[in-house]
């Protein structure tokens, strides 16, 4: 497929031929739910914490004896049908993280790309407004650039090649955008957002490290050596003379 590249004006000043094919041959649904669930669940605190009836402050007597009194049977007032008294399945703090293996990780990276891909919902820029030797941090030509690609009012993903301090700083006030590098982009990172923003040097590096991890999937792996048999003589073993 051939992208169109613009500049920070949104004047279209080339073009990009890409193959969504060349960076994941197959998109697999279940692979990039299975990733999109881990990030968030990883996001997740786990601060979570409710009292049993064994926290709750109050007395353990029994309210009132168990017959004779014409009302249901009832034990202590921190009781969890009570009001006031502990959670019967109370909450506690868990930790609810949980990791992925890495080539799959990194498969639904570049399966998260070439979707978007797809779906042209990738915008290619020849540079960015702000780089490292700028005087300092601008926010109004960010915006300005996200206004000129159709995409002000759109949560967006900025991908550059390399973490740029100034550009980051430049982009962090603008509601809905956050900016990642290449190097950091994963599954969450790329499906999250409505659009995405690459210039052309951030999806050479993303092919190139695509094309890499393609080609260390498909090496076997390498079989560790069996251990040689080891003789009587050289184990050390005497052998004991025939009577």
């Amino acid at each position: 497929m051939n992208l169109a590249v613009y500049d920070v004006t949104g004047k279209q000043v080339g073009s990009y031929d890409v193959d969504p094919a060349e960076i994941a041959p197959r998109v697999n649904k279940q692979l990039l739910h299975d990733a999109v669930v881990m990030y968030q669940a990883n996001q997740r605190q786990g601060t979570h914490k409710t009292k049993t009836r064994g926290e709750v402050a109050g007395s353990t007597k029994k309210l009132y004896r168990q017959k004779g009194t014409g009302n249901a049977r009832a034990g202590g007032r921190r009781s969890g049908t009570r009001r006031g008294g502990g959670h019967i399945f109370a909450k506690h703090p868990r930790d609810f993280g949980w990791r992925m293996p890495r080539k799959a990780l990194q498969a639904a990276t570049r399966m998260a790309l070439a979707s978007r891909l797809a779906d042209d919902e990738v915008k290619l820029v020849a540079a960015l407004p702000i780089d490292a030797s700028a005087a300092g941090p601008k926010t109004a030509a960010v915006a300005g650039m996200l206004a000129a690609l159709g995409l002000g009012e759109s949560t967006v993903l900025v991908a550059p090649e390399q973490h740029d301090a100034v550009f980051w700083k430049s982009a962090r006030n603008i509601a809905g955008v956050s900016v990642t590098p290449v190097a950091d982009l994963n599954a969450w990172a790329l499906l999250s957002p409505r659009a995405v923003v690459m210039t052309t040097a951030a999806i050479d590096a993303f092919r190139a490290a695509a094309k890499s991890q393609a080609a260390a999937g498909r090496q076997p792996a390498r079989r560790a050596p069996s251990p040689r048999p080891r003789s009587a003589r050289s184990s050390g073993v005497k052998k004991g003379k025939e009577g």
